[in-house]
């Protein structure tokens, strides 16, 4: 049978106001679960309020082993090494009346190989490119040892480089450790790459949630976003690759 990591039942969630009809969607462990949306549709207030910081209107959140949270972005005032940065995934599982211990160097020394980030374990976090500091809070995130990833806007901020680079971590995590992760974009093409399921927010306070393939549809992201999408299949290097691209009506000069 397999595993929930994340469930949603009749979920209600906003600042006052429910942004959304009652919600029903689940994550399974080794699954990837892309949140798609234009802007105001509520994708941040859906993470706050998954992973506690913003309480539900209405219904309920079931979550097993944990979530490790992966924000936008991170600063800090001080000049903190990325080991220490990780080690502070350990924050809870430490707890507050000791230090951290062997185990918990490991565990950050591990979350670290397996980013393929080791080397970066001495460099000042704020010395980083934005890519490296992505990697960084995601190995953070994975020094938890959660079940549960979830990252709002992973790509958002990244070069074409970079964005390939953490969707392909994406899968690799689900499928090499079998942890289920959710993550947030505004970007058909990234929910396609990397989501087995995607949730698609729509006006009117509706949404979609199912097959990434069957969800991205041509009709339902012109709802969503109100432009034209179309689904262009290519060949290359002997591969079939589907792909999302609007159609912008730009004037000519």
């Amino acid at each position: 049978m397999t595993e929930i990591t994340l469930a949603t039942r009749q979920l209600l969630y906003g600042h006052g106001e429910a942004l959304c009809d009652p919600l029903d969607f689940a994550c399974a462990a080794g699954e990837v679960c892309a949140v798609l949306g234009a802007n105001g549709r509520g994708k941040t207030s859906l993470l706050q309020t998954l992973i506690g910081t913003l309480p539900a209107l209405g219904g309920t959140v079931h979550c097993t082993g944990g979530i490790g949270f992966v924000p936008q972005e991170f600063t800090s005032a001080f000049a903190y090494r990325v080991f220490d940065i990780v080690l502070m995934g350990r924050a809870a599982q430490v707890g507050l009346l000791r230090m951290p211990d062997r185990r918990d160097d490991s565990i950050v020394r591990e979350a670290l190989e397996a980013l393929h980030i080791a080397p970066l374990a001495d460099r000042p976090f704020h010395s980083l490119s934005g890519g490296q500091r992505q990697l960084v809070l995601m190995a953070r995130a994975l020094a938890t040892q959660s079940r549960l990833l979830v990252l709002d806007e992973p790509a958002s901020a990244l070069d074409l480089f970079n964005q390939q680079a953490v969707l392909q971590l994406i899968r690799r995590l689900a499928r090499e450790q079998g942890i289920s992760v959710l993550f947030t974009t505004h970007d058909p093409s990234h929910a396609a790459l990397a989501a087995d399921n995607t949730l698609l927010l729509l006006p009117q306070r509706q949404w979609l949630f199912g097959a990434t393939g069957e969800v991205l549809g041509e009709e339902n992201l012109q709802q969503a976003y109100g432009v034209t999408v179309k689904q262009i299949n290519v060949t290359h290097q002997g591969r079939d690759y589907s792909l999302l691209a609007p159609l912008f009506d730009v004037p000519k000069r």
